[in-house]
């Protein structure tokens, strides 16, 4: 099984100076990194944000090789003809280089009513979107009558060639349901080894009574890094302290801190339980040292299952 190792950025890549972003990106894909996530918010604990679709179209602008995950856009909140576009639009400057995260959102439900969804609505939404997002992405006319949309004869050309992966994001009954009925994957994110290599066997279960079978499984972890295993600790616990509100032995079972050595020792279950791609969301001294060290986890992961 190949592994790719990539890295979540955000305030790094979203900035002013195109020769800076650049520099970024360059530094990330010189180093070996294989992906950038990016996520997605459209006004998130009092309104902070970023939008998906325009920070994955930076990376994909700036760099020629580089691909990028949006993990995970917030799909139940956007209509899927107007998402259907701009994924159609992302093919035809970066062919091959996209992939969509899709989630329901529901972190803050101020977020979801704000932009016009009913929270109580949002998984029945999220279906439906998928539902349609997949029929449109074909290049075939969709008509669609359904509880959220209606579509007559709508068709969005030229069809991504080739076709954009869509991976689910979310955990739970709903997320193995609807990864086996619409993805192409799942990824998760705050889930220990045990629980991701017991989501990724039910979807596939599920999948095949579907005439399916999804084959991307990634994994979104926050982790602190640095050459010093005290201070990789100490940022991680603020960083999702501030983020969060969670102390840190919250989540010390489900975000390693340590040396480059110890997080990939860390994570060497996660690829065992069958996970494909992993996206590091780290806590460091400096973006040099999140890619220099995303790095140096990426070689030892592969060099350890070869």
């Amino acid at each position: 099984m190949s592994i790719r190792v990539g890295l979540s950025v955000t305030d790094a890549l979203l900035v002013p100076k195109p020769a800076d972003r650049r520099l970024l990106l360059d530094s990330a894909a010189e180093a070996g990194l294989d992906h950038i996530t990016v996520g997605d918010h459209i006004s998130f604990h009092g309104g902070t944000g970023f939008d998906g679709m325009v920070s994955a179209t930076s990376v994909l602008s700036s760099h020629d090789t580089l691909s990028v995950i949006i993990g995970v856009y917030l799909l139940g909140l956007r209509h899927p003809m107007l998402a259907a576009r701009q994924i159609a639009t992302l093919s035809q400057i970066a062919p091959g280089r996209l992939v969509l995260g899709a989630g329901v959102g529901g972190e803050d439900r101020s977020e979801i009513s704000n932009s016009g969804v009913d929270p109580s609505t949002r998984g029945r939404r999220l279906d439906e979107t998928l539902e349609v997002l997949r029929a449109v992405l074909t290049g075939e006319e969709v008509t669609h009558h359904g509880e959220f949309f209606t579509l007559d004869r709508a068709r969005i050309l030229p069809a991504p060639q080739p076709a954009v992966p869509i991976l689910v994001g979310g955990r739970g009954e709903s997320a193995i349901r609807r990864t086996a009925r619409y993805g192409d994957g799942w990824l998760g994110i705050f889930c220990t080894p045990r629980r991701f290599a017991e989501t990724r066997t039910a979807i596939l279960d599920a999948a095949a009574k579907e005439d399916r079978a999804p084959d991307s499984f990634g994994v979104n972890v926050w982790c602190g890094l640095d050459k010093d295993a005290a201070v990789a600790d100490r940022l991680v616990g603020e960083k999702m302290q501030a983020l969060y509100q969670l102390p840190r032995d919250k989540f010390r079972h489900l975000a390693p801190a340590g040396t480059p050595e110890q997080v990939a020792e860390w994570l060497n279950s996660f690829v065992e339980a069958g996970a494909d791609n992993i996206t590091l969301v780290p806590a460091t001294t400096s973006m040099e040292s999140a890619i220099e060290h995303a790095a140096s986890v990426r070689t030892l992961l592969l060099t350890h299952h070869r």
